[in-house]
């Protein structure tokens, strides 16, 4: 491949050469695609080995975002807990060696339903189709049993205030990106006002992942989910949340409703009354005020669209085989969605 983007391959290869007794040379690089916002890339030793190399996008980042030892330190507080993670190799703190922060963790063979896909194409068989389901729902369940104080993520951030801190980062934002991406929406601003006015009684604090779906899932054919990946927006929070970002995304049914994600699960799934079900059954969780959580998720969504958007058209990201449009449609379609499921508040 051509040089990666981001990586000085020479300074970060010897880098790996001191710190990862698991890999060594020759080194072949390869990007990983499907993701919009870290840089990740699969590096294989001289003997097969394979692991995978994350670092930020390039460009000026919002304050805090894109914290590589964050994502990292989550990741190994979870390798020793029935949440399926990437075995974590190694962080680097020092910038110097190829311009950010980056880290190493084992390569797991799985595949990611990407958007647009179809499940059923990564998982042939139906009774496979229906564990890979339940598997998908008992890691989401695994985590949010979890206390946080127990793993030492006690303080991965504020153990209170989940909402308000929500619903203050993601509107700055979208305040913030609105002139740069050349979008703006006054849905955005009167569903934040909602969304602000109508909070509900915090649940118990717990590790939320904040983008759990099939396309940061790495699943394998006899149908288990082997790693969640992408931590980058993980915190403590209210797990109704989660659960709501996974519930704005179950297409076996509503599918035609706005906003929901284009990916296609086959019919040996549960519907998503019964999603709920299992969840609950897994977890004993509180689920009064879903409604809110389902329009607050929809929002969110929309505000991280606008952000990935807003990095291609600052050229943060390369361009190239992505529908830069479809996220300025997705920022629609999600918009319309929180004010449909915000009568229901």
């Amino acid at each position: 491949m051509s040089e990666p983007i981001g990586i000085d391959r020479p300074s970060v290869e010897r880098w790996i050469d001191v710190h990862v007794d698991e890999l060594t040379g020759p080194y072949r690089w390869r990007q990983l695609s499907g993701g919009h916002s870290n840089l990740t890339y699969l590096v294989e030793g001289g003997d097969g080995t394979r692991v995978v190399v994350r670092r930020p996008p390039l460009g000026q980042l919002q304050p805090r975002a894109h914290d590589m030892h964050r994502e990292y330190r989550i990741v190994c507080s979870l390798a020793p807990t029935d949440v399926p993670v990437a075995r974590p190799y190694a962080y680097c703190a020092d910038a110097d060696v190829t311009g950010a922060h980056f880290y190493v963790m084992a390569f797991v063979d799985g595949s990611a339903a990407p958007r647009g896909a179809d499940l059923a194409a990564l998982i042939p068989d139906p009774a496979a189709q229906r564990a890979v389901a339940e598997s998908f729902l008992e890691a989401l369940a695994a985590l949010h049993l979890l206390d946080p104080g127990d793993i030492g993520l006690g303080d991965l951030s504020r153990p209170d205030g989940y909402l308000e801190r929500q619903l203050t980062s993601w509107y700055r934002s979208w305040t913030t990106s609105a002139e740069a991406a050349g979008l703006d929406d006054p849905r955005s601003h009167e569903l934040h006002d909602l969304l602000r006015s109508h909070q509900p009684e915090p649940g118990p604090t717990r590790v939320i992942h904040g983008d759990y779906g099939f396309h940061n899932c790495l699943v394998v054919p006899a149908g288990r989910v082997a790693a969640v990946v992408d931590w980058e927006v993980a915190t403590l929070g209210d797990v109704r949340a989660d659960l709501a970002y996974v519930l704005n995304r179950w297409s076996v049914e509503g599918a035609e409703l706005p906003g929901r994600e284009e990916l296609t699960m086959p019919p040996s799934f549960p519907s998503l009354a019964e999603a709920i079900t299992i969840y609950q059954a897994m977890t004993g969780a509180d689920l009064a005020d879903l409604d809110y959580f389902i329009t607050f998720n929809h929002w969110r969504s929309a505000c991280i669209a606008h952000g990935v958007y807003t990095r291609y058209v600052r050229g943060q990201k390369p361009t190239e085989g992505v529908d830069v449009e479809g996220f300025r449609r997705s920022v629609d379609a999600r918009l319309s969605a929180a004010m449909t499921s915000a009568a229901s508040i």
